[in-house]
């Protein structure tokens, strides 16, 4: 079992410490390539480049110059954000003294209040297991970030019932955000297939990222002789022997095949993905998405090997 996590305020104190401090000084340069707004005054017109967003292209003057432009935008000053958060119960895994859980909460915690430390909104969905299952409506400062951390520490945890449906609670957000605005994906993406296509629909209306939790176990099964499996999702349970290099060349070969369909599901959905594990150091996890985001806008590097460059 885990620790108990800690209560919102001294999460939050102690983020604010050891976390965002050390974030905004070095975010300074950064924070308007992370957190694009979602301005609509033009600023500028400029040639299309590989990786622009289609959504940007200005048709009238493509014709015309018969070279495809884009338009580019003075951002809004204030970002809506909000964060859709997997709370299904694989999220309690934890190899270690963390689980994915807490991971989140913390992630959560951390980019809510860097977001209205610098006056912008966020908001939550959360998702349970069994569709839509609780909404934070948008707010800002502190005390609106005590909320959410609030209702996330008093969700509990939930017993293995049936496989996570990701595309019902995708689809459920699309239907409920109508206003342009940042997203946070935040899940271990362990689902039934299918939810490649909503997450490609919301980021055509949004500017949609997605927060990937890994525990190590999931990636590397340790040496323990005998032991129960058990899914946490379902409850099934097997009894194996990781003794056996049979079994683990196996388990390998299907993890191998898992990180392929991941990559392949957030290319088709054309999102850009942090991998994070409970235990990582949220500050440089932020800092090596930032330089993600850097490269992306650059063209440099294409959404469907976002995951690989934006992994530990």
């Amino acid at each position: 079992m885990s620790a108990s996590p800690p209560n919102p305020e001294q999460l939050l104190r102690r983020l604010d410490w050891t976390v965002i401090r050390r974030l905004e000084g070095q975010l300074q340069g950064d924070y308007r390539t992370l957190f694009r707004g979602s301005g609509m005054d033009l600023a500028d017109l400029r040639e299309y480049q590989l990786h622009d967003d289609a959504r940007h292209i200005d048709w009238n003057v493509t014709a015309r110059m018969n070279t495809p432009y884009v338009r580019e935008h003075h951002e809004d000053r204030e970002i809506t954000a909000w964060f859709l958060l997997d709370l299904s119960p694989s999220m309690d895994l934890g190899s270690g003294e963390r689980r994915k859980r807490d991971a989140l909460i913390e992630f959560t915690g951390m980019l809510a209040r860097i977001l209205t430390r610098r006056g912008n909104r966020v908001g939550a969905l959360f998702y349970s297991g069994a569709g839509l299952d609780g909404v934070i409506p948008v707010g800002g400062g502190r005390r609106h970030v005590l909320r959410l951390l609030h209702a996330l520490n008093a969700r509990p945890e939930l017993k293995a019932a049936k496989p996570t449906d990701l595309a019902q609670f995708l689809r459920a957000g699309f239907n409920l955000l109508k206003r342009r605005s940042l997203v946070f994906v935040v899940s271990d993406f362990i689902s039934t297939p299918g939810w490649d296509q909503p997450l490609s629909l919301l980021g055509r209306r949004h500017e949609v990222l997605a927060v990937r939790l890994v525990d190590p176990i999931e990636r590397d099964l340790p040496d323990l002789g005998l032991f129960t499996l058990q899914d946490a999702e379902t409850g099934e349970r097997l009894f194996v022997d990781s003794h056996d290099k049979a079994f683990r060349r196996r388990f390998a070969k299907l993890v191998d095949q898992r990180e392929a369909e991941l990559r392949d599901a957030f290319g088709r959905g054309g999102v850009d993905v942090l991998e994070l594990a409970p235990g990582d150091d949220l500050a440089e996890a932020l800092m090596r998405f930032s330089q993600l985001r850097r490269r992306r806008a650059r063209g440099g590097l294409g959404a469907s090997r976002a995951m690989a460059a934006a992994g530990p």
